[in-house]
């Protein structure tokens, strides 16, 4: 039972004609909180990304003491939010070799892109973006098809240098397989503009005074597919247009990372550990696109929201001598149905209405309890849209606490890890009588997170959890004269 000093609140509430009108009854919140988020949502800051671009160098080959046939090193990111970094990507980029999936979507066979030089004359490899990882073909003839092959099996390779390095110790005596026909794999597509490296390093051992030779190139041609592959899918993400010319250029940004290779599970991988925006929460949204700077590819980048972008608004197609291409935009997908209670709206309804339940939540009193866990349609109390849901007695009848559910239990990956997020709003009746309010999250039953006291601005919450499939989720909370507003709700795969 509420203490004795909380009746006698709720008791003069319930009698008094001057006293703050409850949200059933359509009272007006706190006039001192924010209603919904009008905050302006940030843009992106193109700006920086060009001046950041014309810094990074991503730009690479085969060095000269490399062995063959490396595994593919972890996705890089180079930079983030215009400062210039060197770090992996957790559980992104892949040193796998073969992917059945992969290379049942590569197109249609490879093309000459340029020749090498004639025999005799020294050339140039590629240093380019996107390197991958080279392997030495046998050198008795100048074996294209074999570098091809090899290349088909490379996850990501759309282009590949072959190319003759002389006077290179390792090649010729240490590496076991003797050859000095190299096969570059990369993950983008280049030209012989790019043919930048025309060796002239020592690598064989100094002896007394002997002058050491030095490395050179011949015969460097480059083979390519007519474009890059098209990726699969992120796990946790849906596709929501792509590729096109044109980057988002979309409200809701929370900033950008170059990596070294067009990778959207890397850009994925940043998105759920981006961190949370105070204003608009956790990342929802990214865009990934391929900058050609002078007509060569330069860098890859991952801008991410917190808002969900769409087609309309990538219209940034560059800026000076920095294009954009092979933009893509993919939204992370919440196995909760309907977070932002949008899909209630009472018949007739075209202002203010509410329920306690309908088609996708489901609200419930404790007994002789009244209106305790509500959805309303009402946009002075939603944070966004029209939709929202409220623990605690809409018509203030009762101090009781209400449980607010979803119709379904989640659709949910037994093992998985799972991020709840969502916002909260404890203000309407003023700092003193919100001071008591309290919301807890329950994931099957058990206590995950929640959020309590006065809270002036809506408040951004989340809990870490656990699949074990068909999962249950409920928000359990209000007590007249604390109400909780409820909007935003997102389970998100981690």
């Amino acid at each position: 039972m509420p203490p004795p000093s909380r009746l006698l609140a709720l008791a003069a509430f319930l009698v008094s004609a001057t006293a703050l009108v409850p949200p059933g009854r359509k009272g007006m919140p706190n006039q001192n909180a924010p209603g919904p988020n009008n905050t302006t949502a940030p843009m992106p800051d193109n700006l920086l990304i060009v001046q950041t671009a014309s810094q990074v160098d991503q730009k690479s080959g085969p060095s000269v003491n490399a062995p063959p046939n490396a595994s593919i090193p972890p996705t890089t990111v180079t930079a983030v939010d215009g400062t210039l970094t060197n770090t992996t990507v957790a559980d992104a980029g892949s040193s796998r070799r073969r992917d059945a999936g992969w290379l049942s979507k590569r197109a249609s066979g490879f093309e000459k892109l340029f020749d090498g030089l004639y025999v005799g004359q020294h050339d140039a490899s590629i240093e380019g973006t996107a390197y991958l990882t080279y392997t030495v073909v046998n050198n008795a003839t100048y074996n294209v098809q074999a570098c091809l092959d090899w290349c088909a099996g490379i996850n990501g390779c759309v282009f590949v240098n072959v190319f003759y390095e002389f006077n290179n110790f390792l090649l010729d005596f240490v590496f076991s397989e003797k050859s000095n026909l190299k096969c570059a794999a990369y993950g983008d597509i280049h030209t012989a503009a790019e043919k930048t490296n025309f060796g002239g390093q020592a690598s064989y051992p100094q002896v007394g005074n002997e002058s050491v030779p030095l490395t050179y190139i011949t015969q460097s041609s480059g083979w390519g597919l007519n474009s890059l592959i098209d990726p699969t899918t992120p796990a946790g993400y849906e596709p929501v247009f792509g590729p096109t010319d044109g980057a988002n250029n979309a409200p809701g940004y929370m900033g950008f990372a170059f990596i070294d290779k067009y990778d959207v599970d890397a850009c994925a991988q940043l998105c759920n550990t981006r961190g949370v925006d105070p204003i608009g929460g956790g990342c929802a949204y990214f865009n990934i696109w391929r900058a050609l700077v002078d007509s060569l590819p330069t860098t890859y980048t991952c801008s991410m929201y917190y808002l969900v972008a769409d087609e309309s608004t990538a219209v940034n197609f560059g800026q000076g001598d920095l294009v954009v291409t092979y933009s893509r935009g993919y939204s992370r997908i919440s196995v909760l149905p309907d977070g932002g209670f949008e899909g209630y709206n009472g018949p007739g309804c075209s202002d203010f209405c509410f329920t306690a339940s309908y088609s996708n939540w489901i609200g419930t009193s404790p007994p002789s309890g009244n209106w305790d866990a509500t959805i309303f349609f009402y946009k002075p109390y939603a944070r966004t849209g029209n939709g929202v849901a409220l623990l605690g007695s809409a018509d203030g009848v009762d101090s009781k606490i209400g449980t607010l559910t979803p119709a379904k239990k989640l659709s949910t990956r037994v093992g998985t890890n799972y991020i709840i997020q969502g916002f909260f709003l404890s203000s309407f009746a003023g700092a003193q009588l919100e001071a008591n309010a309290k919301v807890n999250i329950l994931w099957n039953g058990v206590r995950v997170g929640g959020t309590s006291g006065f809270t002036l601005a809506w408040t951004f919450v989340e809990a870490s959890v656990v699949g074990t499939g068909n999962d249950t989720l409920s928000f359990v909370g209000g007590s007249v004269l604390a109400w909780t507003f409820i909007d935003d709700v997102f389970v998100y795969a981690a």
